[in-house]
């Protein structure tokens, strides 16, 4: 299993917002009034102190009852409006950044679905998956904990110490004699928590991947009896998980209190000092109680700004993450213009190279053509090149060297969903999706009727075993087919295939995995859906090929033999061995 690195990122990288940024387009008003009600919350909530202040000087002091209510009242009503603010301020950033991270999913997934096959051999599920959930839900913090909220704590803080200079320069020089041992902590607490949360992340997407795995190859880890060595794997991954989080905590657990101390202790200096000024008539009452006030709100926001700025980092490198996937381009296979409503069949290779990493080339020299309607078998040992050549032609690989024509044209000058509409595969390992037996057949296409997905049904000899099952068509396959037997899923990639009425037919060892009973029901069907397509076989045992046009034998990648049946068996070459081979088996 590949395990993923941790990172860390800029807290303001330019590229990033830029691309993030493009997202909030949409949103751009919502954004806009994120914007003014931050910086309103940063102004009015100074304010009240310095109402405090007027109302205790000019009020309380000379016993003035009647306009005593009256501020109260004023008090009451900030109070009421910078609550609405806030709660506006709340519901707007979640707004924001819950319609962002649902578009980047949509595109993000829209993305994944374009990229060539060689991408996901190459990346775990599991990670895709971290990207698709972990990764979006931390970027949405962007908005509701990240530079919404750092630009309005920093603009508070700069607006109090403002009023406080205003009030009283001695007395704001006292409060603040404590703030650089604050600072100081502050930013070691940023520093570690930013490790520790890149740790997490890296966790995270660990615990991810490995479960993705293992619970899908759970059949293959009972099958060996592995359980106890991934037990023990998963024990390990899981306590690397806890080691992250547990370093968070500690950081958490550290920095308040300190923080909080610190904050206390300016108060008492400023409440000792600020005593003895009022005690001398130097500072009034209603500064003194307007200061305690200011160093609250003053220290409150600087204790906050260090998780700000770790939430920020947090989502900006998850935001690269997932815009390094939206924005990747060279994973996604060229794709063509030319369109049709239907095709010859007609396929030639001339002169493949194609290797799935660098040089290490698979096909080499391959050269063929199929007629339209003739139905062409490929055989050969199991690495021979058997299965690249029919990924190949459904364009899930691009070629290194040579071109693959399809009715005279270039593979590539087609529009790539276009061209697999008229290809019909059934591969050897059938994946079924949680659902209907229909849905899993029309896979959705709301332009295949039902009446179609009967027609093919009935083509393929499947309606026998459907009629058979609760529901029929509607019957629910649960996860992977796990309800039906191989035959029976194998019966409804045959289905999936014919409902479209492909013009070339694709069948990867299609009788491989099933029973004598079951493979003379499929080879029946087979014998159906060839009929005036081309058809390319791939088949292990060759007493299903033997009326093949055309059989062509591979050998480490290279053509060996092409030729009918009855034409290889009298050259007594690679054809000949493999029968005899199989035959004697068979014997036995």
């Amino acid at each position: 299993m590949q395990e993923e690195k941790a990172k860390s990122g800029k807290i303001f990288d330019g590229r990033v917002l830029r691309d993030l940024f493009r997202f909030v387009k949409p949103y751009k008003s919502g954004f806009y009034w994120l914007v003014v009600l931050t910086i309103f919350l940063a102004i009015i909530g100074p304010i009240r102190p310095f109402l405090v202040q007027y109302t205790i000087d000019k009020y309380i002091s000379v016993g003035n009852a009647n306009l005593l209510i009256a501020m109260s009242i004023l008090l009451i009503i900030l109070i009421l409006i910078q609550a609405i603010g806030e709660y506006a301020h709340s519901y707007i950033s979640g707004y924001v950044g819950q319609n962002v991270i649902k578009d980047m999913r949509v595109k993000l997934f829209s993305h994944l679905m374009r990229f060539r096959l060689k991408f996901y051999d190459n990346t775990p599920v599991g990670r895709l998956i971290t990207r698709n959930v972990s990764d979006m839900e931390t970027i949405a913090d962007i908005f509701s904990e990240g530079i919404a909220a750092i630009i309005g704590d920093i603009l508070q803080i700069v607006i109090i110490l403002g009023f406080m200079l205003f009030t009283d320069w001695k007395l704001t020089v006292v409060s603040m004699s404590l703030l650089p041992f604050l600072i100081f902590s502050t930013y070691v607490f940023k520093e570690k928590v930013k490790v520790s949360f890149n740790e997490v992340r890296t966790a995270v997407a660990n615990i991810n991947t490995f479960l993705q795995e293992h619970i899908t190859g759970m059949s293959i880890v009972q099958i060996f009896s592995a359980e106890t060595r991934e037990y023990n794997k998963f024990i390990k991954i899981n306590d690397e998980h806890k080691k992250a989080n547990m370093k968070s905590i500690l950081y958490y657990s550290v920095y308040f209190p300190v923080a909080e101390v610190i904050a206390a202790a300016s108060t008492g200096l400023l409440v000792w000092y600020g005593a003895r000024e009022v005690l001398h008539a130097e500072v009034t009452e209603g500064v003194l109680v307007a200061f305690i006030m200011y160093i609250a709100m003053f220290f409150r926001p600087i204790r906050m700004i260090a998780d700000r700025f770790n939430t920020l980092q947090m989502g900006i490198v998850s935001a690269d993450r997932v815009l390094k996937l939206i924005l990747n381009e060279d994973e996604i296979a060229k794709n063509g213009t030319y369109k049709t409503s239907s095709l010859r069949g007609d396929v030639d290779f001339k002169n493949v190279w194609f290797a799935y990493n660098d040089d290490n080339y698979i096909l080499k020299d391959i050269s063929f053509h199929i007629q339209p309607g003739e139905m062409t078998a490929f055989v050969g040992a199991t690495g021979a090149g058997k299965s690249s050549i029919i990924n190949l032609v459904n364009r899930f690989y691009d070629i290194q060297k040579g071109s693959i024509l399809i009715d005279n044209k270039d593979i590539y000058e087609y529009d790539v969903l276009n061209l697999r509409q008229h290809i019909g595969i059934v591969l050897q390992d059938v994946f079924l999706f949680t659902g209907s037996i229909y849905e899993n057949i029309t896979l959705g296409n709301n332009s295949i009727s039902r009446e179609q997905v009967q027609k093919a049904v009935e083509l393929v000899g499947a309606d026998k075993f459907i009629s058979q099952l609760p529901g029929g068509l509607d019957y629910d396959v649960m996860e992977r087919g796990a309800t039906l037997s191989v035959g029976q899923r194998q019966l409804l990639s045959f289905v999936r295939a014919m409902v479209y009425d492909p013009k070339i037919l694709v069948l990867d060892e299609a009788t491989s995995s099933v029973d004598t009973e079951t493979e003379e029901l499929i080879q029946n069907a087979i014998n159906k859906m060839m009929f005036g397509r081309t058809s390319l076989v791939i088949a292990h045992r060759l007493s299903t090929i033997q009326m093949a046009d055309q059989i062509i034998v591979l050998d480490k990648g290279e053509i060996k033999e092409i030729g009918k049946h009855d034409e290889l068996i009298s050259l007594n070459g690679y054809y000949h061995q493999l029968h005899q081979m199989q035959y004697k088996s068979i014997v036995a």
